[in-house]
């Protein structure tokens, strides 16, 4: 059994049991469930924007713990100020050490979309998404038949949220489907974990024309910013290069200055 076996399997009891907590209905009167919510696609694409999708992690399975000491709210605050498009964050309790209050209490200082960074399975967790104030979804190719991909991604469009598709490898592209609003393609393997950012370069040639495109883990330099956009990618999820020092934001901030001076001496 690998990791994402394990996860998935740990996270089918998890929504059964938020289930058991709190009913759709109860979900649909939520504040932010009828409120319009900021384009993640949009944002990525803007010409005056970054393109970074900077995230909230505080672990993950591959690195252990990289940074439980921060408030959200703090983080995500500084990622807008620093010029990130959009914001990311894990609501993975086992795993990834998140909740859904740290996505609720992010909204509640953020302009900018935020995407909810999660094993998302069942359509309850797409309800409870746009309650908690989430502008898209990640759904993962990876553990999703194509039926699934798409009837999922028909809930999320139906009720106002985006839909990114996060895709490992070629036999993953038949889950791609017209609810799709954002490819992302992940570096890492999420077998072995390994990074290779040329993974997302091949990749993204068979995406299908027009899509925007997001590259995932292994970013660390400005450079490689300026390699994938040159390849056609809009969107750079990046979050445990700010996240492994003691003040994300301003790490990010450096890091959009730097990318800025170098997309300044390309042209």
């Amino acid at each position: 059994m690998t990791i994402l076996d394990k996860i998935i399997e740990h996270k089918r009891a998890e929504v059964e049991e938020a289930k058991k907590r709190v009913s759709l209905d109860e979900l649909k009167t939520s504040t932010y469930f009828a409120l319009p919510v900021p384009s993640l696609s949009e944002f990525i694409q803007s010409s005056d924007k970054s393109g970074i999708i900077a995230e909230h992690k505080r672990q993950s399975p591959s690195k252990g713990i990289i940074n439980d000491k921060l408030d959200v709210q703090e983080v995500v605050k500084g990622y807008e100020k620093a010029g990130a498009s959009a914001v990311s964050v894990l609501t993975d309790k086992e795993f990834f050490g998140g909740n859904t209050e740290d996505l609720k209490r992010a909204k509640e200082v953020l302009s900018i979309p935020i995407l909810r960074k999660d094993f998302i399975i069942d359509p309850f967790q797409i309800y409870e998404a746009k309650a908690i104030g989430a502008s898209a979804i990640l759904l993962i190719a990876a553990v999703l038949t194509p039926k699934e991909a798409k009837e999922l991604g028909e809930i999320a469009n139906k009720i106002g949220l985006e839909v990114l598709m996060e895709f490992h490898d070629e036999s993953e592209l038949d889950r791609m489907n017209r609810y799709v609003d954002v490819a992302g393609i992940n570096n890492r393997d999420l077998k072995t974990f390994k990074v290779d950012l040329q993974k997302s370069v091949e990749l993204a040639e068979k995406l299908p024309a027009g899509i925007p495109k997001v590259a995932e883990s292994g970013i660390s330099l400005p450079d490689d910013v300026k390699y994938l956009r040159s390849k056609g990618f809009t969107g750079f999820l990046i979050g445990e290069n700010f996240m492994k020092t003691d003040n994300p934001g301003k790490a990010c901030e450096e890091f959009v200055k730097r990318m800025t001076n170098t997309e300044a001496r390309r042209h």
